[in-house]
């Protein structure tokens, strides 16, 4: 796979569509004196969602593009009409991608968002704000002719990572220089870069082999490892990362010892070691050992050594030669029906499941979490996306509308809220770039808003929302 265009990590900025503002009209025509309101409501901006697809092999369409925008919602009008709503922007992502929340001041992961692993899956990575609604919305039994409507939302932009985890049945991993380049070239159709150098693979290399009973599996040629890779030395976590997906290790051991004439058992114990420190579940992941070269002079007693140490461990052991093709065979044999057998476990265990409803149930809970926590100024910092939601929503140049929006932060409990994280009356509440006051409870010298907001209470039975 040609390094030109292969890309496995990726950070892009997306935006969901802004939603349209509602109406706030009232219907006007002829021998009809109170005709009540008939605004319409703002169309909804579309989102941007990501689909997996099998066809993909890498993230390259994000390697020079990294800002995606989805089309705005239209606004409301009189007579009811509501406004259209936006497209939304589908980006198609490689199979095995794992998506994750970028902080923006340090472009770190924060938390994944999802991982896609199944053909046609979807998650949801900015959706697209929400159309305001159009005054036909708050007519109650008291509120007969509600002069105010909800603005649209602004969406959301933000930074995401796509890292891509390649999906292979085995990996073959090894030290630099131990031929897997040869052996995936010898094995498949797939041609990598090969020399007698250390580091010619610089990207992972995928083949298809079909063994002679007609099995078939998916090989990785995974860039070689050095000392220290689990703590990032070398490229190794970019190279790590492509092994946990995998069902079965091959594990390649030159045991001519290369140009530095290392000791292979000590590369062997090498490898295991930086895998087991990568993450923890790859030490127990089956492995093949594969000792090659064995068509080079006096690797005997190296290539015994190892088979000790291999079947010590419990692991199957191969002597092969990438060159001759000696013990190649055998090799692909029991790999074809170790993978058979680990893919049966696996589908028996984890039966395959589309999670993209999964992934938007975990978006709205998010989406619904209120979070409150005071600053340095001893002001108490609210945030959330669906309670932001109803503060850029309200026209806050009309009284009807504020009013409405304290009706509805009572609603959802926000008052309780406060009192719980010790908010006391005349405390300094900011939600975006609002500043509200903590009144806690009232007393029986009620203001006539406040009369106004108990009445809006008994009746809220009655909105059409």
């Amino acid at each position: 796979m040609p390094t030109s265009t292969f890309t496995d990590l990726c950070h892009i900025n997306v935006k969901g569509g802004d939603g349209g503002a509602g109406c706030m009209s009232f219907r006007r025509e002829a021998f009809v004196p109170k005709g009540g309101p008939d605004g319409g409501d703002g169309g909804n901006g579309g989102s941007v969602v990501l689909e997996c697809d099998p066809q993909l092999s890498s993230l390259i369409d994000y390697r020079y593009k990294h800002h995606f925008r989805a089309t705005r919602g239209t606004h409301g009008q009189g007579a009811r009409k509501h406004g259209k709503d936006g497209e939304d922007l589908v980006l198609r992502v490689p199979m095995g991608t794992v998506v994750r929340e970028l902080d923006p001041a340090t472009m770190q992961p924060v938390f994944d968002l999802a991982d896609l692993t199944q053909p046609g899956e979807r998650v949801v990575v900015a959706p697209g704000g929400q159309g305001g609604r159009g005054n036909i919305h708050f007519v109650t039994s008291v509120r007969r002719a509600p002069a105010f409507a909800e603005k649209g939302e602004p969406a959301v932009d933000h930074w995401i990572e796509l890292e891509m985890k390649l999906m292979a049945d085995a990996a073959l991993v090894g030290m630099p220089s131990v031929g897997k380049s040869s052996l995936i070239a010898h094995l498949s159709a797939a041609r990598p870069k090969i020399a007698d150098y250390p580091f010619t693979t610089l990207v992972p290399n995928l083949g298809v082999v079909r063994a002679k009973s007609g099995e078939s599996f998916v090989v990785a040629d995974v860039p070689g490892l050095i000392e220290g890779a689990s703590e990032g030395r070398g490229l190794g976590h970019e190279f790590l990362r492509h092994i946990e997906r995998t069902a079965l290790i091959m594990h390649v051991v030159d045991v001519t010892g290369g140009y530095e004439g290392r000791d292979p058992v000590e590369d062997y114990d090498t490898i295991n070691a930086e895998l087991a420190a990568y993450a923890s579940e790859l030490a127990e992941r089956p492995q093949i050992v594969v000792a090659n070269k064995v068509d080079m002079p006096d690797t005997e007693d190296a290539v015994q050594a190892l088979r000790e140490r291999a079947e010590a461990d419990g692991r199957p052991f191969f002597a092969v030669s990438a060159v001759t093709g000696e013990g190649l065979d055998q090799l692909v044999s029991l790999t074809a029906s170790e993978v058979t057998r680990l893919r049966a476990e696996l589908a028996q265990a984890e039966p395959t499941e589309d999670h993209s409803a999964h992934y938007e149930r975990q978006r709205q809970r998010r989406d619904r979490t209120i979070n409150i926590e005071r600053d340095h100024t001893g002001a108490w910092r609210v945030s959330g996306a669906a309670l932001e939601r109803m503060v850029v929503q309200t026209d806050w140049e009309n009284d009807e509308a504020v009013l409405y929006l304290q009706h509805r932060f009572d609603r959802i409990g926000l008052d309780d809220k406060l009192a719980k994280h010790g908010a006391r009356p005349g405390d300094t509440v900011r939600i975006l770039g609002f500043e509200f006051t903590y009144e806690g409870d009232v007393d029986d010298d009620y203001s006539e808003l406040e009369e106004a907001m108990l009445l809006l209470d008994d009746s809220e039975g009655e909105e059409d929302e």
